[in-house]
């Protein structure tokens, strides 16, 4: 699975080699010396290969960035396929978490995984005119019914 890395790690007024790069990431130096490769500039062409602070940053900021995935309202995003889909059959279950807002649950199209989704109250008139939303009713607690149960001996 792939580390999210924090770029506030990265000092800006420090400069750093390969290996104190991934030491302060926590990462293998071969997966710097990659970043290199894939355009993380270098202060120069000299051994040993030195970074500026500044660069680290904005470059794993970048990196960051182009991986988010903004889901629209009628999309959640599965973890598995790493994308934004529209759930199957475009039916999803509504659990309220709080006064104000729940958890959508729906399956995913081509993964069949379960795909989690936060909403407040408030948007939920939005996302009902796309897709079709349930909310289970909680059944009643076995202690809260009147009637007590027959095999009681309690007169």
């Amino acid at each position: 699975m792939p580390k999210r890395l924090n770029p506030n790690l990265v000092k800006i007024h420090r400069n750093y080699t390969v290996e104190e790069a991934a030491t302060l990431l926590a990462i293998h130096k071969n997966t710097v010396r990659c970043w290199i490769k894939d355009g993380l500039p270098v202060c120069d062409e000299k051994r040993p290969a030195l970074i500026l602070g500044i660069e680290l940053r904005q470059y794993l900021q970048v990196k960051r960035k182009s991986r988010k995935r903004k889901c629209r309202v009628f999309e959640m995003y599965c973890m598995r396929c790493r994308e934004p889909r529209r759930p199957v059959g475009n039916m999803v279950d509504f659990c309220p978490e709080t006064d104000t807002s729940g958890r959508l649950m729906g399956l995913c199209p081509d993964c069949d995984g379960v795909m989690n989704r936060y909403a407040s109250m408030a948007s939920l008139d939005k996302i009902k005119q796309e897709l079709d939303v349930c909310i289970p009713k909680s059944q009643e607690h076995i202690n809260k019914r009147g009637e007590l149960p027959v095999n009681s001996d309690f007169k």
